[in-house]
């Protein structure tokens, strides 16, 4: 069955984005050793993707349809907007209670495994309903004092178990986790 994961970068200081929905701060790291690398391995593995309207606003504001990477990877983007589609592209805009469409979601993933794109606000959504499987997040060595939190839980959780470290360059430390905690209408790790 495929996971759902939250595959992410971080400020050491807990943002994914400055207080201006930036990444300036962020996109001076692409070229460091092994980032390319680490994402192609990660999307390779992906069958559908999860995001929130910011992030899907913020892809259009950086390009448009030009900057749409995923091809016609089924996407849902979760938003009380109107926003427009991208031409070629197999986006589904969706309002409502994530539980209500993950099961939607993970069928459309097939084999492999649902990507939260974006942003953190969302995937505590996930959290908060116990369906999000894994944190994947790589700390980059910066602090940017404000912004937009990596995951704004509305509770503490029970403690993730740590499934791996590397270190990329530039400074850089990807972290995996397993959240073990089952919520509503799913079960537990076994």
């Amino acid at each position: 069955m495929a996971r759902t994961l939250y595959y992410v970068a971080s400020s050491l200081d807990g943002y994914i984005a400055d207080e201006n929905d930036k990444l300036d701060w962020l996109f001076r790291f692409n070229d460091a050793e092994g980032v390319a690398d680490t994402y192609k391995s990660f999307i390779a593995g992906i069958g559908a993707i999860v995001m929130g309207s910011q992030t899907y606003k913020f892809i259009l504001e950086q390009g448009g349809a030009d900057a749409w990477e995923y091809g016609q990877m089924p996407t849902w983007v979760f938003t009380h907007h109107e926003l427009p589609g991208i031409a070629g592209a197999d986006i589904t805009f969706v309002r409502g209670d994530i539980s209500l469409f993950h099961a939607n979601i993970v069928a459309d993933a097939g084999d492999k495994d649902v990507w939260v794109v974006g942003g953190g606000s969302l995937a505590a959504q996930y959290l908060d309903a116990g369906l999000l499987d894994e944190l994947i997040v790589t700390y980059v060595p910066v602090a940017i004092g404000r912004g937009k939190s990596l995951l704004p839980v509305g509770s503490a959780t029970e403690p993730a178990q740590l499934l791996g470290s590397r270190t990329l360059g530039a400074g850089m430390v990807e972290l995996s986790y397993r959240f073990t905690a089952a919520g509503p209408g799913t079960e537990a790790d076994q």
